[in-house]
């Protein structure tokens, strides 16, 4: 058993935090945000994320998992502080670290000789070294262990991971690390932390080329006749491709792909590298928005300008409560812009107290509310519960029977034999 220091307690450190205790640590989550670490002391979770609630409740229940704003407290005892901050983007695409370096100065002359600080945020190439000049201490480590947790499944993902990176300079410092994962059983990659740190942004950024690619790729199917979903299965079902992020949908986001995207190419540029490659993936993505606004225009005629539009699905995939940079918001916003009468949403995370909701935005109590009266569906959000609604009973309280499935996650066949005009992505 380790003792354990969480500094930050968002998607990444709640989870780390949560799920190291489970596995006999003894942690300690910090936050300032006073009102979060009383709702945790609780047992609540702040965020939608299958199994954390369970574990949160387990790990205060056993004691070895507790939560405080006092900084000083948490860090003076522990063996490793694993620093979970935020690292937005700056207006240049840049990632901003300035959490992350002003939260390693402060612990720097309060951490316990010997300590190891875990670099878990998403860092730009060199911030270990920085992290490490911050805290001014020779007698203290700093080892880069960048994350791959996907949001709605980050407990499964933080278990039964791919593989664990470990970046450091003093090997045995990795590998003190790499022992806190105890029995997981994935391949362990240690190397130095400029490759662990570009393992993050390449993974990521990687997947968010390979989304738009299919993207792009739905869009010459819808020309010339074919069928994405058919044409991802056979590429998906060739190894060296894979079949996930072959889905084609309203374009990524999310708290993490468009942030490194845009911080990768900053990263690139500084290095001296235009990297076209991912610059083209991007604009692929913002494309994506386009297609989906010009199907939904289609769908009431062409003409969007008083229309009532009916939305299923705000957040920018299922099993999470996360709104950041979701394309379905972009798409909301984009359909208000173009004097679209009334936007009825609904999404099971939201609710009208939500903070971040549009004005223009109603928000409904369910998917049936929000079709009535509606000129056209769009599916935005692929939420399971959506599939098992009866499709005759929407379209028979819309206006008109028109669907625009941007995530081709409802029956097409159903809803067609329904009486429905059903349009899906790439098909």
């Amino acid at each position: 058993m380790a003792t354990i220091a969480v500094i930050g307690t968002g998607y990444v450190g709640l989870t780390a935090g949560a799920c190291l205790a489970s596995m006999g640590h003894a942690v300690t989550c910090v936050d300032i945000d006073e009102a979060k670490i009383n709702q945790l002391r609780q047992g609540g979770s702040p965020i939608v994320e299958q199994g954390l609630e369970e574990l949160l409740r387990e790990g205060l229940a056993t004691g070895r998992l507790a939560f405080t704003a006092d900084l000083a407290a948490a860090v003076a005892d522990s063996a490793f502080v694993f620093l979970c901050l935020p690292t937005p983007s700056r207006a240049d695409g840049s990632a901003d670290v300035s959490y992350v370096i002003e939260a390693a100065r402060e612990v720097g002359g309060m951490l316990p000789s010997g300590a190891i600080v875990v670099n878990k945020s998403t860092l730009p190439i060199g911030s270990t070294l920085r992290v490490a000049a911050a805290l001014q201490r020779s007698d203290v480590h700093v080892v880069s262990n960048p994350e791959f947790l996907r949001e709605g499944t980050a407990v499964e993902d933080f278990f039964h991971p791919d593989r664990i990176v470990i970046g450091c300079i003093d090997r045995e410092a990795g590998q003190k690390v790499a022992a806190l994962y105890g029995e997981i059983t994935a391949r362990v990659i240690i190397t130095d932390p400029a490759s662990a740190e570009m393992i993050k942004y390449a993974s990521n950024t990687f997947l968010a080329t390979k989304i738009s690619f299919i993207n792009a790729v739905a869009a010459i199917c819808e020309q010339v006749g074919a069928d994405v979903q058919d044409v991802a299965a056979g590429m998906g079902a060739d190894p060296r491709i894979g079949a996930q992020f072959l889905a084609a949908g309203p374009g990524w986001g999310g708290s993490c792909f468009p942030k490194d995207a845009q911080a990768f190419v900053t990263i690139a540029a500084d290095a001296g590298n235009d990297f076209h490659l991912l610059k083209s993936a991007i604009q692929t993505n913002e494309e994506q928005i386009d297609r989906v606004i010009a199907k939904v225009a289609a769908a009431v005629g062409g003409r969007l300008a008083g229309a009532t539009i009916a939305v299923w699905g705000l957040t920018f995939k299922a099993g999470t409560d996360d709104l950041r940079d979701s394309p379905a918001l972009k798409v909301c916003a984009r359909l208000h812009e173009a004097g679209v009468a009334r936007i009825q949403v609904f999404d099971p995370t939201v609710t009208v107290a939500r903070a971040g909701i549009p004005p223009y935005l109603h928000i409904a109590s369910g998917a049936l509310e929000a079709s009535r009266a509606a000129d056209v569906l769009v599916v935005l959000t692929e939420w399971s519960e959506f599939r098992e609604v009866e499709p005759g009973t929407v379209h028979a309280q819309m206006r008109q029977a028109s669907v625009v499935d941007t995530r081709n996650h409802l029956d097409r066949e159903l809803w067609r034999r329904s009486g429905a005009i059903y349009q899906g992505a790439g098909r």
